[in-house]
């Protein structure tokens, strides 16, 4: 089984001696994320985040299904991660490791159920049709905290998409494309965002957006998942040390002003994005096609 390669014994003394002296090598400062950049695609719902050298791209796709038995008024919505070896080689294609089942448990408590997206307003028909949301993640390039890129991807893309416009007459429901009508925008009641501390030497070091040598050399992990009202969606811990409770607390509290900020930048490039896009939609095509 392919593995990442480890930091030889002094990358490892280097960076720690560092993180004691209060300096990361790349000069950021212990609570600062690395350069993002968000953009979306030609189509709805396709977003890519940059966040440093870590890339992370999300589709989201909907289509019409019956929905589950014990859930008739809901409809689905399901992730779905891949981490392929053009990421990094210690991942292989058709095997899942740990991290990329540590990244599909986050996400899915982060997002699903947390209630982010209101599955209800997904119900076609009660019991007989519903829309299936399916997010596909992407990890194109992995040098560190992919989690939190990950959820920025995933929260703007769906944000971004739009599901296509149904018309019911009794049991038949009649799809329109995008060209028929214009698409409907998925029902989001909050916006968390995952944001992933590392610590070190007990906890005395803790730092945001580690990279991978980062991440190599920690003791431990505390992702906590946030929206910007403060919400708490969950709180999971890795790695063998121990952590006091007031630094889980403080970890929270970092983690909301980040949130907050996150919410702003997605928001940002979502109204970006629309004022690129036609405002007038179909009906400012259609008229356009009628004066000609």
């Amino acid at each position: 089984m392919p593995q990442e390669a480890e930091p030889s014994k002094n990358e490892r003394e280097f960076l720690l001696s560092a993180l004691r002296e209060n300096i990361r090598l790349d000069n950021r400062a212990f609570d600062q994320f690395r350069p993002i950049e968000l953009a979306f695609g030609d189509e709805y719902g396709v977003c890519d985040v940059r966040l440093g050298k870590t890339r992370v791209m999300v589709a989201i796709s909907a289509e019409v299904i019956a929905p589950y038995t014990d859930r008739k008024f809901d409809g689905v919505f399901t992730i779905s991660t891949e981490l392929s070896p053009i990421a990094s080689p210690a991942f292989e294609v058709g095997r899942q490791d740990q991290t990329e089942i540590l990244l599909s448990r986050i996400l899915e408590k982060t997002i699903r159920r947390s209630g982010a997206l209101d599955t209800e307003s997904l119900c076609i028909i009660a019991g007989s049709k519903c829309f299936h949301i399916r997010a596909d993640i992407h990890v194109l390039d992995h040098d560190g905290n992919i989690i939190d890129a990950a959820c920025v991807a995933l929260v703007a893309a769906l944000m971004h998409f739009r599901r296509p416009d149904i018309e019911i007459h009794g049991e038949d429901v009649t799809v329109f494309s995008l060209q028929e009508r214009e698409p409907v925008k998925l029902q989001m009641q909050h916006q968390p965002f995952c944001i992933t501390t590392s610590y070190y030497e007990s906890g005395e070091v803790m730092l945001q957006d580690a990279t991978l040598l980062e991440e190599h050399c920690r003791e431990g992990e505390v992702v906590v998942s946030i929206n910007r009202f403060g919400e708490v969606c969950q709180i999971a811990k890795y790695g063998g040390a121990p952590v006091d409770g007031l630094s889980v607390l403080n970890c929270t509290t970092a983690a909301l002003e980040k949130a907050k900020w996150l919410d702003k930048f997605v928001k940002s490039k979502l109204e970006e994005d629309d004022n690129k896009r036609d405002k007038g939609g179909l009906m400012a095509e259609l008229s356009a096609e009628n004066e000609r």
